[in-house]
């Protein structure tokens, strides 16, 4: 479990650090109905990050992804497959980031934010957490790396659940400095903002080339051994 716990929490916190959900949710808070869209959204988060690890541990489990406590070698191709995916888009990002910071800009879908309904709220923070190309991969080597653990179906639930909270304190921060910082909280998040627009790119870029690099590693130790 504690050797799970340790893969698992690397992934974790390449997502809780993902600039972009961060960002949706400052400009959530600052609109007219902000506790309620910000609440909804983080659960939305939440809900869609549980969703995709379920559904790898319900694949990983009837399709023999621990043999003898050794991931099976399916699973050392998927990670190969997604450690590639990682470093290819991690380099990819990098290439292509601005070269002056100042000059980032956000996705148009963002300036629509505050006219969304509370259920489309919802709908975003699940689409962010399960369907984002910069989540989805990390999501899915968690609960690869649970999966092929070996593990009792309870401690399997369990890591899970160490990744999705884990995952979402990026969310949590704001969200807790928004219903409890006052005044000051609006200048904060602020710019919490500014600063994750400006380097979103970047720190990707680095996140998706060290994991990447990592999962390839694993995977090939897998393959080989």
């Amino acid at each position: 479990m504690g050797a799970v716990l340790g893969d698992v929490l690397g992934f974790a916190a390449a997502v809780a650090v993902s600039p972009l959900p961060i960002i949706a949710v400052i400009l959530i808070l600052a609109t007219p109905r902000g506790r309620l869209n910000g609440v909804l959204f983080t659960v939305g988060w939440i809900l869609g990050l549980a969703m995709l690890g379920a559904v790898m541990l319900a694949i990983a489990s009837p399709a023999h992804a621990s043999a003898h406590k050794h991931p099976a070698t399916w699973v050392g191709a998927l990670k190969v497959a997604l450690g590639l995916f990682l470093v290819v888009f991690g380099a990819r990002l990098w290439h292509r980031r601005p070269k002056d910071p100042s000059e980032a800009r956000l996705p148009k879908w963002m300036s629509a934010i505050d006219r969304l309904t509370p259920v489309k709220i919802f709908a975003l923070g699940v689409a962010l957490a399960a369907l984002n190309a910069k989540n989805a991969p990390l999501t899915i080597a968690a609960g690869a790396a649970i999966g092929s653990a070996g593990l009792p179906v309870g401690q399997q639930i369990g890591a899970l659940a160490v990744f999705v909270v884990v995952a979402t304190l990026g969310l949590l921060a704001p969200l807790g400095v928004f219903l409890l910082g006052g005044e000051r909280a609006r200048t904060t998040l602020g710019d919490w903002k500014d600063w994750a627009a400006q380097h979103n790119v970047a720190v990707m870029a680095v996140l998706f080339f060290v994991l990447g690099l990592k999962l390839l590693g694993d995977g090939v130790s897998v393959l080989t051994s």
